[in-house]
């Protein structure tokens, strides 16, 4: 059994989740509500909830600023948001989980099926709040998902994105390849506009590794560690546009 609490600064927003919750989800257990930042950080503590179901803004502050005044994270994070186009592309870079506003019953019900049992390593989430945190400021780092675990690396490190199936390769400035269990398509939404270009239904380059441009049909680029990447047809004038840009 979870033991949950809700922290939202709208009374409508609770109790919907916690009627969800009740209704749905026999492994969690609410335990306490706070409407605000303060009052949330006072239930942790005094509660010690596996799980955490959190508003990103709120009248004193947001959840970010929460789980920054926070000593230890030893619980499990489920955001709660109305659409904040760069609040959403913080929670993707670290790979936690998120449900938008207005509540989604089977939305709410999904990200429940995802969590992990109270033995779950606390260094991970952890990590991945510090991932969230660093990218408040802009967008450093990226929590990504492998066979083995989750990797934590620089954005800046990242060379290349290549599709394998439903996996995608990350070819990092170190000459490491790391397998992650995404597809490129979700990489595509979460890194474009951070100097990376989908240039290939395969590929998406980080615009700071391109060496060359050969010309073509739609062309080559040779990036700096002297691998060759074929630009499709319909993504050359994109990446031609970037290039010179």
């Amino acid at each position: 059994m979870f033991r949950a609490i809700i922290i939202d600064d709208e009374f409508d927003s609770r109790n919907t989740i916690q009627n969800i919750l009740q209704n749905y989800c026999e492994n969690i257990s609410v335990v306490a509500h706070a409407e605000n930042v303060k009052q949330g950080i006072q239930q942790i503590r005094s509660e010690k909830p596996d799980v955490v179901f959190l508003d990103i803004q709120m009248p004193d502050g947001t959840g970010f600023n929460l789980l920054e005044e926070l000593e230890q994270i030893n619980f499990q994070v489920i955001f709660v948001t109305a659409f904040d186009q760069y609040a959403l592309k913080a929670i993707k870079f670290s790979a936690l989980d998120y449900i938008l506003k207005p509540v989604d019953p089977q939305q709410l019900i999904d990200a429940v099926a995802k969590l992990k049992t109270p033995e779950i390593n606390f260094e991970t989430v952890t990590n991945k709040i510090n991932t969230l945190l660093v990218n408040k400021k802009g967008f450093e780092r990226i929590s990504l998902p492998t066979f083995e675990g989750y990797r934590f690396i620089s954005i800046k490190d990242i060379i290349r994105c290549e599709a394998d199936n439903n996996y995608t390769y990350f070819r990092l400035q170190s000459g490491e390849n790391i397998l992650v269990t995404k597809t490129l398509k979700e990489y595509d939404e979460t890194l474009s506009g951070n100097d990376f270009v989908r240039v290939h239904q395969s590929h998406l380059v980080n615009m700071n590794f391109v060496s060359r441009y050969l010309k073509g049909d739609g062309g080559t680029i040779i990036m700096s560690d002297g691998s060759e990447v074929e630009v499709s047809r319909r993504r050359k004038e994109e990446f031609l546009r970037r290039m010179n840009a």
